[in-house]
């Protein structure tokens, strides 16, 4: 077999330009430096075989291509060379893998207290002073919130937060922290539920709180430009001047970084989709600083490949979002809500269905169980006092009354099968905000109603449709049969939903049950062939699940991309899949 000190070529070859020249003609080859085992044995005047003097016979076919490469001189014909024979000679590992298994992982090395605090040090110089801070309760609420599900463990607190006003003080930002190897947490908005924003290996805190402009409205193009700390309300508030609207609906307090890196949605999945479906693009700071755009402004582009997908839905772990064009829509000349009840809950999921194969194009199809009503009256955080049973909230949008109320008449029928009670439907705006406004409402009720001192455990889930009915039913049973505080809310007409928990924090058994009742939701719903989260996002708290829905060959091939981004793992590393042998999936 052919064989070549690789290495050695290689390593001449770089020294400078002149080199390369006199190294790659066949003539001088063989007396070049660090090539003396390669010889010429020329067989007529216009025929040269090249060999090796520890080849076993005779040369390779491959070896034929060897004149044709050196002649060619310069720097191009030393990497071909080199790429031809790294395998009997690599510089680098050869046998790096299309996936990264955890048993493939080497542990993250990051800073030491003397490195960080010079990064921290050389951050104070980029931004200011009073841009980043180091002690108080800002440092808490950077790692926690009332919200999480899956709270800080002891020592999971960042150590400095730092508050960038643009891309250009991210980009500078993340140099100092990729020299120093020090962790980064994006932070926007801070509403997240499973962990995203937990310093789980300490690090910065990068709040993006700074950067809330809508940089543009391009009403003519349906889109907008906006930093990633505009919350989504605000940007709806802005689009009503222009007779606009932006499709997903989350949580109030909810910012578009957040967004982002969650790809959330909320009520208005149904007919405008989650984020991924409403993002153009991004301009995103990557682990060492460097800047990227996904792509430009068109609606559809096939050039290269679809970037801004991979950011979003990615949690902060393969870059920074500092700004995102996002695709806004004309606003429905007519809006209407209905309301339907039901007293099984399996006649409001088995309704939904037939909703979906109706053709009616809804904005909306929500389900609130009937404790979740009564939770409403209860806490009295709106107007009016709802029938305490399972219902249906719909939502229609249209150019006239007439198409309207035909679709309304359409959903009647739908629902008489299934044993509806009372059919509601708004006959004005004002009506439409009153019932829509239960729906709004809904988490707040669930808080107000639990007793003092306790904590809401809010998990999502989404199923194919047809799996719908089974998962709710199952749910709803587990909750009824521990006589908990918790109600079943959700974007069914995407096959959504979340199951919202009180408990006592302090009560150690109930907290069991809790984590029982959400460990046999989420398993049944991957069961279902559904997955573990349908808008909440993975962050810390779901990590297991996401290994058991994808596989590991699949979180391997995440892991893999992000090594190749963050080669350091600096971006909200232990998050989505874990970063180390020694962290445990589901904590």
């Amino acid at each position: 077999m052919f064989r070549l000190n690789a290495n050695r070529f290689f390593q001449r070859a770089v020294k400078g330009t002149r080199s390369y020249g006199n190294a790659c003609n066949p003539r001088n080859l063989r007396n070049r430096e660090g090539l003396g085992n390669l010889r010429s044995s020329r067989t007529s005047p216009n025929q040269t075989r090249w060999s090796s003097s520890s080849s076993r016979g005779p040369t390779s076919g491959r070896s034929k291509w060897y004149p044709m490469v050196l002649y060619s001189g310069g720097v191009l014909s030393t990497v071909i060379v080199y790429s031809l024979l790294q395998k009997e000679d690599p510089l680098v590992p050869i046998n790096r893998k299309s996936i990264e298994l955890v048993s493939d992982i080497a542990e993250p090395v990051y800073a030491n207290p003397k490195e960080l605090k010079q990064a921290i040090s050389e951050i104070k110089e980029i931004i200011g002073k009073s841009n980043v801070h180091e002690t108080g309760e800002i440092i808490s609420e950077h790692a926690d919130s009332a919200w999480q599900t899956r709270h800080p463990h002891a020592g999971e607190l960042p150590d400095a937060v730092v508050y960038p006003k643009d891309t250009q003080e991210v980009s500078e930002v993340l140099k100092v922290c990729h020299k120093y190897r020090v962790p980064v947490i994006p932070f926007s908005g801070g509403t997240s539920l499973e962990g995203h924003f937990t310093p789980v290996y300490r690090g910065i805190s990068l709040d993006v709180s700074r950067m809330d402009q809508i940089l543009a409205v391009h009403k003519d193009d349906l889109d907008v430009v906006v930093q990633p700390a505009v919350g989504w309300e605000v940007l709806a508030d802005s689009l009503n001047d222009y007779n606009l609207m932006f499709g997903p609906d989350p949580g109030p307090g909810a910012e578009i970084g957040g967004m982002v890196g969650t790809s959330c949605s909320g009520t208005n999945a149904y007919r405008y989709g989650t984020m991924r479906q409403n993002v153009v693009n991004l301009t995103v700071v990557l682990a060492d600083g460097t800047i990227i755009k996904t792509k430009r402004r068109p609606r559809k582009s096939s050039a290269g490949y679809s970037l801004t997908e991979l950011f979003i839905g990615s949690e902060g772990t393969l870059g920074v979002v500092t700004e995102a064009t996002l695709k806004v829509y004309a606003k429905p000349p007519i809006r209407r809500v209905g309301m339907l009840t039901f007293d099984k809950i399996d006649d409001a999921t088995s309704t939904v269905q037939d909703i979906l194969q109706s053709g009616l194009n809804l904005d909306a199809v929500e389900l609130m169980d009937d404790e979740q009503m009564k939770l409403i009256n209860q806490a009295g955080t709106t107007d009016s006092t709802w029938e305490e049973k399972n219902s249906l909230l719909l939502r229609f949008a249209g150019s006239s009354e007439n198409i309207i109320n035909s679709e309304i008449e359409k959903v009647k029928e739908l629902a008489k099968p299934h044993n509806s009670l009372n059919l509601k439907f708004a006959s004005s705006e004002d009506e439409s905000e009153e019932l829509w406004s239960a729906r709004k409402n809904a988490l707040w009720s669930t808080q107000s109603a639990a007793k003092p001192g306790s904590k809401m455990w809010t998990t999502d889930v989404a199923v194919p449709i047809s799996k719908l009915s089974k998962l709710v039913h199952d749910c709803k049973q587990q909750i009824s049969s521990n006589n908990l505080t918790a109600s079943i809310i959700g974007h069914v007409g995407d096959g959504n939903f979340h199951c919202c928990i009180a408990y006592d924090p302090t009560d150690k058994k109930e907290k069991e049950i809790v984590e029982t009742i959400v460990d046999n939701l989420v398993n049944e719903a991957i069961d279902l062939e559904g997955t573990c989260t349908g808008e909440h996002g993975v962050g810390v708290g779901k990590r297991g699940y996401l290994l058991k829905e994808v596989g590991p060959e699949t979180v391997g091939l995440m892991r893999q991309i992000k090594s190749a981004l963050d080669p350091y793992s600096i971006l909200n590393p232990g998050h989505v899949f874990t970063t180390s042998h020694n962290d445990v999936p589901n904590h």
